[in-house]
This record gives C-alpha cells, sequence and structure tokens, in this order.
C-alpha cells in the first residue's frame, strides 16, 4: 500500500508539474524589427528561443509597411525590438497601440550605448524640416562594435527579468557573445589599417559609426535618405566636391541604381562601389551581424586600395 501510494504521489506531482505556470524559454516571444538586431538577439537566445524579424529580405526600415501579421506578432510578443524611431519610422504607430504585457524596447535609450548626430553641412546633404531630424541621433548604432556589446549586455538582463527560467543561460550567452564581438573588432581594426584616411563619399550617411570606430570615415553624403535620389543640383555639388577632396570612391547602398553612381563620378577619375549598413542582401540569422561588418570593410578595402 505505501508503496502504491508512492507511485500515486510521484504521478501527481507529475501532473502538477506539467500544467504549472512556466517562466521557461518556450514562453519568451522576441519580436525584431531589423537584420543586424535580430542577428544579436538569435546568438543571446541560443538554446533559449528564436526571436520573430520583421524587416526580412531586401527591404528597407526606412520604407518598410506593417502587414496585420506583423502587427499580431507585435501585440502578442513579450518583448519588442527596435532601435530607433528615425530608423524604423513604421514603429511610431504601433508602439502606442501594443498592449501593457508587450515591453518595448528603443535600442538607442540603452544604457552604454554611444550616440553620434546625425551630421549635416557642406559635404553632408541637407535635412529638411519636414524630415524632423533637427538634433537628432544617427540611428546606424550597431555599426560600432562597442554599441553592439551594450545592446547585448542591456538585452541579456532585460530577458532574464522577463524569463528568470532563462538568465543563467542568457548571460552565459551574453559573455560568449561579448568575447566574439571583441575578436571581430580587433580583425577589423587590423583589416581597415591600410585604408585610413582616404577620402570617400556615400549615398546615404549611414556608416559614421563604422568609420569614426576604424578611422575611415566618410567626407561627404550625396542624399539624407536611401529611397530619395539627389537632384541635378546637388549631383553638380557633390562632383565639385569630389574633385576638390580628391574623392576615391563613392559608396552606393544597394537600393541605389548604378545610374547614380554614374551621374556622380560623371568625369572623374573616381572609382565606385557598394555598401549594405543593414544586411539587406545577407540572409538572416545568428552569423549575419558578423558578415555585415566584415562586409563593410571589405567593401571599403576593394574600392580604396584599388583606385590609389
Amino acid at each position: 500500500m505505501a508503496q502504491l501510494k508512492s507511485i500515486v504521489a510521484a504521478l501527481l506531482s507529475g501532473a502538477a508539474a506539467l500544467t504549472a505556470p512556466s517562466t521557461a524559454s518556450a514562453d519568451l516571444g522576441v519580436v525584431v524589427t531589423i537584420k543586424p538586431i535580430h542577428s544579436l538577439v538569435t546568438r543571446l537566445m541560443a538554446g533559449i528561443g528564436t526571436p520573430k524579424l520583421l524587416v526580412d529580405g531586401p527591404a528597407s526600415p526606412h520604407a518598410f509597411s506593417l502587414k496585420p501579421s506583423h502587427a499580431r506578432a507585435i501585440n502578442n510578443a513579450d518583448v519588442f525590438i527596435r532601435v530607433s524611431e528615425m530608423v524604423e519610422p513604421f514603429t511610431r504607430k504601433i508602439v502606442k497601440a501594443v498592449p501593457e504585457t508587450v515591453r518595448v524596447v528603443t535600442l538607442e535609450e540603452a544604457p552604454g550605448v554611444k550616440l553620434l548626430d546625425v551630421r549635416t553641412g557642406s559635404s553632408f546633404e541637407q535635412h529638411t524640416v519636414a524630415e524632423d531630424h533637427h538634433g537628432a541621433s544617427d540611428g546606424h548604432i550597431w555599426l560600432d562594435p562597442d554599441n553592439a556589446k551594450a545592446i547585448v549586455a542591456y538585452l541579456a538582463e532585460l530577458l532574464a527579468e522577463r524569463s528568470p527560467a532563462d538568465a543563467a543561460k542568457l548571460r552565459l550567452n551574453a559573455a560568449q557573445l561579448n568575447d566574439d564581438i571583441d575578436a571581430l573588432a580587433v580583425e577589423l581594426q587590423e583589416s581597415t589599417r591600410s585604408i585610413k584616411d582616404k577620402p570617400f563619399i556615400v549615398f546615404h550617411d549611414a556608416y559614421q559609426y563604422f568609420g569614426k570606430r576604424f578611422g575611415v570615415d566618410a567626407v561627404g553624403s550625396v542624399t539624407v535618405s536611401p529611397e530619395v535620389a539627389p537632384g541635378a543640383k546637388r549631383l553638380n555639388e557633390l562632383r565639385a566636391k569630389i574633385r576638390a577632396l580628391d574623392v576615391v570612391c563613392v559608396f552606393a547602398d544597394p537600393l541605389f541604381q548604378p545610374r547614380l553612381i554614374a551621374a556622380v563620378t560623371e568625369d572623374t577619375k573616381t572609382g565606385s562601389g557598394t555598401l549594405d549598413p543593414t544586411g539587406m542582401m545577407l540572409a538572416a540569422g545568428k552569423d549575419l551581424y558578423f558578415e555585415l561588418m566584415r562586409g563593410l570593410a571589405a567593401g571599403l578595402k576593394s574600392c580604396l586600395e584599388a583606385h590609389t
């Protein structure tokens, strides 16, 4: 009889365990806006769960439109992660309407993230009042490895609060990811050594975090937004700037047509290339952030070394 009672007690205990509320990873729903951040979060959540990505494929976060399925995913999430309203303008309305159960995370506000101002001036395309970017920060924060580490540290603790059962694993993953980012920064510092201080222009000023970190900063930009083609006046200004600064290369984003590059470099000996600051042309996943950063260094080197 005692043995029978023991068996029944064990079965009841097992049933209770199956029906009890859980704080385990299966219940942790995370939605991320863009590929570089999704890549970091995917590594952070390794062995715990998989975050959902919104802006997938060859799409720009600046021109992205939410579908009803995207809105449902955000509303059902525990945590919704974006960079800023400037980087992902499609989030402005949705974050005001999400249920209170959804923790909205804006990474440009994360502790430890160092922000740079949006650049203006004769070499950089002027922002209009309508764009409402006056005094705004440049949102491409992930392109500085130090910012990436700050983002990982912040998200590890935030997700640990939401899922205490996974806290140890999250912190272990964060420590490993921190080491990997440090190693990447050393690699990039070495690989860009030969192209430091070589003048180049970008179509969209998305690279100053990378440039200032590794000493390969652009001297000007063609347009404010990758979705807006430059006018004739702006092209003439840039051609003059190319000659005055002995610009070695002009770099486009993947969205720009080759004819725009040709228009800017017309009657000059300046080379051209393409840079991808958001991983638009890369497959989403845990390795994307590292592929993106190495791709920027390789893209810069390929043109700048070939034309000097």
